[in-house]
């Protein structure tokens, strides 16, 4: 999603003998990289939602019956592109297996998420910590030990099961992998990239169903920095027609100030940075003094080997992540960490990985993306799954929303889309902030908006708050605009409401937004010179740096800040604190891609929009839960055939004093597709189970079908999408049904 201006065979089975030596071995795993902190405050959990991880693997494995982990190939490893195998010797380091929990863990653990906002609840602020989380929601010992066993009787080597106990990182040779999954790894050569990828979707023993969710990954194919590129500001900072961000412009035009002059700068708080490059150091030394800031060296952790500083681009995005978030926050700790990326593991999964399970910082950011689509099955349910833990323990993760417009899935470099509407998959999870890009609109009235001269010491130039659009430079080549649009996996949160959020019963994103066009861009340093910046990868440190601020006026962490986010804006339209600019000028359209116009409220190019920092750090408190309900689906995708059934449970939660019955109800079926529930209404308070049974018929017609379950409550609705496969009845041999 970026383009620099700066340089930028298969093998059958183990034997049943075998499998009797690996069921017999003990489990090593390798010590984790660092300690891990002692618990945090609030922690302490008596009265915590709590089921006991039960054993789902059997005692013995039979390697000989596996399933498929459907959606683990990646789109672009495909036979027109394929070169051949890889050698057999071939590296695959530090992959990771991701660990499911059972459905009675992810209802408890919906329901702690709910109460850790409502603050009525006796679960109200109460964050776990990694081993506290393990030990409610992971997958049992046992369970972890087996596949342990398991993937080294493959020959491969466990290096950790992480304390959450819901992935394990793993390393082997290709025909490790390719024996152990029953895929094969060959080379891609895509134009002048190669890469390399499993052929096909990986197999497991039927015995590890529902507990090993996926691979991540069997590929190469990493995700790409949010950045519009580096290039030198010329002039520097303010002259003529030109303005660029120094932090003392941002902190004028978001109003820091207020917040700065009462000591609150961070200090005492950290936030951590994903990165799969290292950096200068001297280069955010010089950043800090060439604008005035106190000298604070960012705390470099290298997880595993040292990448080095890769390319320019790669830098570019280490420095301004680092750079960036330590000048808002300009008192907090930055906690960089930093992982090598392998032949089969981005090193940014690797990173926000060791962030969780470390629990090294309440606000952490992300500036890296890719599309839902690219991600596959276990890429999606490894960041779902890795920010729910975050949210948990109290952490506010902070994504960017991407640079492609709503044509997440294309390059932001390409001059014209051509795969359609998609959102960023780090960023589109229910646990995350996504965080959109705005543009400065000073028209022809910059003189209002900038002095045209530098202060000294800071080099502002900022003079005020600068009317917003929706950042989009799609014009001047590339797609270059603020990611926008609607999950294709997530439903809608019971915390996404208000005025203008769709009623499509998915998954919006952006959430909120920062400036982020290269118009105005951002000053930084890298390799000792001064450059200037623009994406959405700037518009996310900032506003962890902003995050860090609410944390340190409240002495608390504060989780999944969505939560508050949307409270608040709600709050705004009904007379409350002005939090947010509403963004209502602009849109998010790109060539080859309609996207999504900004409106008043929140929209798909802006979110609620951005931000009056002094205003949301003071009254963050206003933010209350409201009374409400959440259903979770056990499943959105539903395959019957014809003559029989199938089933779907769904599970609703309740928070912010919700008391209340709720109804569910079924449309888009075609004829021959029936449904029922087991309880078509939950009484008050609103909590409970019921289940969806769908029936085909013996009539119904093959075909894949799109419906929606609706849950309504009063005024209060969601709306579920659930697909459902319909397949022809089976034949005997006789040819009869």
């Amino acid at each position: 999603m970026l383009s620099l201006l700066v340089t930028l065979a298969r093998h059958r089975a183990l034997s049943l003998q075998i499998l009797t030596i690996f069921l017999a071995f003990g489990f090593q795993a390798a010590p984790a990289a660092a300690q891990i902190p002692s618990d945090p405050p609030n922690s302490i959990f008596p009265q915590s939602p709590f089921v006991e991880p039960q054993d789902r693997v059997p005692s013995f494995v039979d390697d000989e019956q596996r399933i498929t982990l459907h959606g683990d190939r990646h789109p672009l490893a495909i036979s027109q592109y394929d070169a051949g195998a890889v050698s057999p010797d071939f590296r695959m380091d530090r992959m990771l297996l991701t660990l499911q929990s059972d459905a009675a863990q992810q209802d408890a653990l919906l329901q702690l998420l709910d109460g850790q906002h409502d603050s009525e609840s006796p679960y109200y602020h109460q964050w776990l910590t990694p081993e506290q989380f393990g030990e409610r929601f992971g997958v049992s010992e046992a369970d972890a030990t087996q596949v342990s066993r398991w993937l080294q009787a493959h020959g491969m080597e466990v290096e950790e099961v992480t304390a959450g106990r819901r992935s394990i990182v793993f390393s082997g040779t290709a025909a490790q992998v390719e024996e152990a999954f029953h895929t094969q790894i060959h080379i891609y050569k895509i134009g002048s990239e190669v890469h390399h990828a499993n052929a096909s979707d990986p197999e497991i023993p039927a015995a590890f169903a529902g507990v090993v969710g996926g691979v991540l990954s069997l590929h190469d194919f990493r995700s790409e920095p949010m950045h519009s590129g580096a290039r030198i500001p010329t002039p520097d900072f303010t002259s003529g027609g030109s303005y660029y961000l120094a932090p003392a412009d941002f902190a004028t035009i978001y109003d820091l100030g207020p917040l700065y002059q009462e000591s609150i700068g961070g200090g005492g708080q950290s936030v951590a940075i994903v990165a799969r490059s290292n950096v200068n150091i001297a280069d955010a030394r010089q950043f800090r003094t060439s604008f005035g800031l106190p000298a604070n060296d960012p705390q470099i952790i290298v997880n595993g080997a040292d990448p080095g500083i890769l390319s320019a681009g790669e830098e570019t995005e280490a420095d301004l992540d680092v750079e960036w978030s330590g000048a808002v926050a300009r008192n907090a700790a930055i906690k960089f960490v930093v992982s090598k990326s392998t032949n089969s593991s981005d090193g940014t999964y690797l990173s926000a990985q060791y962030i969780v399970s470390h629990d090294l910082a309440p606000v952490m950011s992300m500036s890296f993306g890719l599309c839902e689509a690219a991600l596959g099955s276990s890429g999606n349910s490894f960041i779902n799954n890795l920010w729910q833990q975050a949210a948990a323990q109290g952490i506010t993760v902070f994504v960017s929303s991407g640079d492609s417009g709503a044509a997440g899935c294309d390059s932001s470099s390409v001059a014209k889309a051509t795969h359609g509407r998609g959102v960023n998959g780090l960023c589109s999870t229910p646990y995350s902030v996504c965080v959109g890009g705005t543009e400065f609109n000073e028209g022809s009235k910059s003189s209002l908006y900038w002095s045209p001269s530098n202060a000294s010491g800071t080099q502002s130039s900022a003079l005020s708050y600068i009317p917003e659009v929706v950042w989009n430079e799609s014009s001047s080549g590339g797609l270059w605009a603020s990611g926008g649009g609607a999950s294709t996996i997530y439903a809608k949160p019971s915390w996404q409401t208000g005025t203008g959020v769709p009623a499509d019963g998915k998954r919006d994103v952006p959430d909120v937004s920062l400036s982020s066009a290269g118009h105005d861009g951002y000053l930084m340093y890298q390799n000792g010179g001064l450059y200037v910046v623009g994406g959405t990868s700037a518009a996310a440190p900032s506003f962890a740096g902003v995050m860090t601020l609410v944390v340190q006026h409240s002495a608390a962490r504060q989780g999944n800040a969505n939560t508050a986010f949307y409270s608040l804006a709600s709050k705004q339209r009904a007379g409350g604190a002005s939090v947010f600019h509403d963004i209502t000028g602009g849109n998010n359209s790109v060539p080859g891609e309609a996207g999504f116009a900004a409106t008043v409220g929140y929209d798909q190019a802006t979110g609620l929009g951005s931000i009056d920092a002094s205003v949301l750090v003071s009254h963050w408190s206003d933010a209350v839960a409201t009374p409400s309900f959440h259903v979770a689906a056990s499943s959105t995708s539903l395959p019957v055939t014809a003559g029989t059934s199938n089933s779907v449970v769904l599970t609703a939660t309740i928070s912010g004093s919700f008391n209340a019955s709720i109804a569910f109800s079924v449309t888009g079926l075609p004829t021959g597709i029936s449904w029922t529930f087991t309880r078509p209404t939950l009484p008050a308070p609103g909590s409970g189970t019921s289940i969806l049974l769908i029936t085909a018929s013996k009539t119904a017609k093959p075909g894949n079908y799109s419906a929606t379950i609706s849950v309504i409550s009063g005024a209060t609705r969601q709306q579920i999408p659930l697909s459902i496969s319909c397949s022809a009845a089976h034949k005997s041999a006789e040819g009869r049904e």
